[in-house]
């Protein structure tokens, strides 16, 4: 953990209050797109397209107030590692735009609010949001000890379609299956993506004694291994479209999916890296809002049988 707490490598306070942008693109609000649309999928296979307007907005509140906690923390625990990494030295705390403290109290703040949001739902969610925050702030943690970090980070934003499902019935019954395969869709949909975007890092992980698949396997090796995970990605697709019996739609969503993951592999090589941004942000957020539109159409228009 030391590596994180070098106070030395973090530059100088900021000389001004930082402003809202600042917030913004420390917890990369932006990308928030990526898990948003699952937590609605799920919300509209719950609700058989029809959740209330007022349920609708407790779930993306609570969406919103969990990422930010969990990104605020991930720039408070990394602010060293990122201080020393060339990629990430320009990241607000370490280039002085915010201070650590500031992003430990967006941290706490964004916490509590996504627990009272919680208890605002329902009390079975407010029960289970404690323990939705121990892996959504110890995932920060996790590229001190293993190379499994990526399925952490993948099962913290796996949460999200649980979590809408659990908000819109409030208990365990039901067809859980649907909601788990979701989950999993979503563990590996971002494992194998994070896989890609930690090759630029390579290097740099191994140096300091940081653990991912790249700094294991090698990069040819992990973008094998996030092949497999995208692939698994569209398995569960195709089995919540079994489990819910949904139509044409929704199968039209799993084969844009798997041509938009298609694409991203073909994007980056272990010898070019050069397009892992376009990989990792444009065609992964695409994915996402394709996946939830045409759910929508598939529910609104066509109905699950």
């Amino acid at each position: 953990m030391s590596c994180t707490e070098s106070g030395s490598k973090v530059s100088a306070a900021p000389s001004a209050r930082p402003k809202l942008h600042d917030y913004l693109s420390m917890v990369k609000f932006s990308h928030s797109v990526f898990a948003l649309p699952f937590a609605i999928i799920s919300l509209l296979l719950a609700t058989q397209g029809r959740p209330g307007l007022l349920l609708l907005v407790q779930v993306l509140m609570a969406a919103v107030a969990a990422r930010t906690a969990a990104m605020a923390f991930n720039r408070y625990v990394d602010r060293g590692v990122d201080a020393e990494n060339p990629r990430t030295a320009v990241r607000e705390i370490p280039a002085g735009r915010i201070r650590p403290g500031q992003a430990l109290g967006l941290t706490i703040v964004s916490s509590v609010t996504f627990v009272g949001i919680s208890f605002w739902i329902h009390p079975l969610c407010a029960w289970l949001s404690p323990a939705v925050l121990f892996v959504l702030l110890g995932y920060s943690y996790t590229k001190r000890f293993t190379w499994a970090c990526h399925l952490v980070l993948g099962l913290a934003l796996g949460l999200a379609p649980l979590g809408a499902w659990i908000a819109a019935t409030g208990s365990f019954d039901g067809i859980l299956g649907i909601p788990l395969l979701l989950a999993l869709a979503v563990l590996t949909w971002v494992a194998g993506f994070d896989v890609i975007y930690s090759c630029q890092d390579e290097d740099f992980d191994r140096g300091l004694g940081l653990h991912s698949l790249p700094e294991h396997l090698g990069i040819a090796g992990a973008l094998r291994v996030s092949s497999v995970l995208h692939v698994l990605t569209l398995v569960f697709l195709i089995g919540v479209g079994i489990l819910a019996d949904l139509s044409w739609f929704w199968w039209l969503g799993v084969f844009c999916a798997g041509a938009i993951l298609i694409h991203e592999h073909r994007l980056v090589k272990p010898t070019d890296l050069s397009r892992v941004n376009a990989a990792f942000f444009t065609m992964n957020g695409i994915l996402s809002l394709v996946l939830a539109l045409l759910l929508a159409l598939d529910l609104w228009f066509l109905g699950a049988t």
